[in-house]
């Protein structure tokens, strides 16, 4: 119980990291579910990014309108907390790239193997934490990190196997493009996440989050705006749009959008630790999904990486990192968790 407590310390933290993990199973189906036959996309995924961002910011600027009291107008704040929206501009960049990366690897990887490959971020972003919040790690929590890692691994293994029955080459399969990919992918989540947590609860520990999140998606719409333009895909934006009628792109647009006020919350209250073994959970839930939605087999190595996975999860449950923000000087300023009558 005293565990649960230190891991949750409020049934609001607890919904945000359900939901966490509900929002990103659903967004990993969706993707799957908007591939054509051959694997690909027919809508302009750069573009569904975009406007994703784009949706975030806007209601971001909304709710910090909507709960600013005293504040000052939002102009204002961010002319004042510039230097804050510069310092956001590198998770900014980081999860421009992530996003776009999730749409050309889930093109060549079923959710299951995707979300397991994913975790080989657990141990980087155990080694940022650790720098940036000045924290050690007990030699219990590094245990369950590295059997969260062997299960990985042998997922990965599972996923080069079944491609080498084609005649193809095990290794080539394991470090292909995709799987190198992948990996910056994984770069790109760990120091985003774990530097979006250092300034949620220290440079900017004293600014309302939701303008914290209009600096985050004010830079990752000029990030991804650029992509856009380094693709050549800025002059077909207006076709383009006929393209993201599709139920599925829509849905992926609009999920992704409350993904991202979602972890802020998870970050600002939890930790970038936890969230690891948050996605790593969603690996159990996404291999019945997809077997009952996709027939996506269910393999024996998946199996035992799933349980891998979990049992590596239990360990660090019983032996939680703590991580609690840091007091701002205002008490007043503070964000409760998730306020459900106006959370995006």
């Amino acid at each position: 119980m005293k565990q649960c407590f230190n891991l949750f310390p409020n049934k609001e933290a607890f919904i945000i990291f359900a939901l966490y993990i509900i929002l990103f199973v659903f967004q990993g189906v969706f993707v799957t579910a908007s591939k054509t036959e051959n694997g690909g996309y027919d809508y302009n995924t750069t573009l569904v990014v975009f406007l994703s961002e784009l949706l975030k910011l806007i209601a971001s600027a909304i709710l910090y309108s909507y709960r600013r009291e005293n504040k000052p107008h939002i102009l204002k704040a961010i002319a004042i907390n510039y230097k804050l929206l510069l310092l956001y501009g590198v998770p900014s960049l980081l999860y421009c790239f992530y996003n776009n990366l999730a749409f050309i690897n889930l093109s060549h990887y079923d959710p299951t193997s995707y979300y397991i490959l994913l975790q080989f971020r657990v141990v980087l972003t155990a080694l940022l934490f650790q720098f940036l919040f000045k924290k050690k790690l007990t030699w219990i929590q590094w245990i369950s990190l590295g059997i969260l890692t062997l299960g990985c691994m042998i997922k990965n293994f599972d996923a080069a196997s079944i491609q080498s029955k084609q005649n193809a080459d095990v290794l080539s399969q394991i470090f292909n493009i995709y799987f190198l990919s992948i990996n910056f992918q994984n770069f790109c989540s760990c120091l985003a996440g774990t530097y979006n947590e250092y300034l949620l609860k220290t440079k900017g520990a004293n600014v309302d989050i939701f303008l914290q999140n209009v600096f985050m998606y004010l830079d990752s719409v000029i990030c991804n705006f650029f992509i856009l333009l380094f693709k050549g895909e800025v002059s077909t934006i207006f076709d383009d749009f006929s393209s993201l009628s599709d139920t599925f792109v829509i849905l992926i647009t609009v999920n992704s959008a409350v993904v991202g006020i979602v972890t802020s919350f998870f970050l600002k209250n939890l930790n970038s630790i936890l969230k690891t073994y948050a996605s790593a959970l969603e690996l159990i839930i996404t291999a019945v999904v997809c077997y009952l939605l996709f027939n996506i087999i269910i393999t024996w190595f998946t199996i035992l990486s799933i349980a891998l996975v979990s049992v590596a999860i239990a360990i660090y449950f019983k032996n939680p990192v703590n991580n609690t923000p840091i007091n701002t000087k205002d008490s007043k300023d503070k964000v409760p968790l998730l306020d459900i009558s106006t959370e995006k």
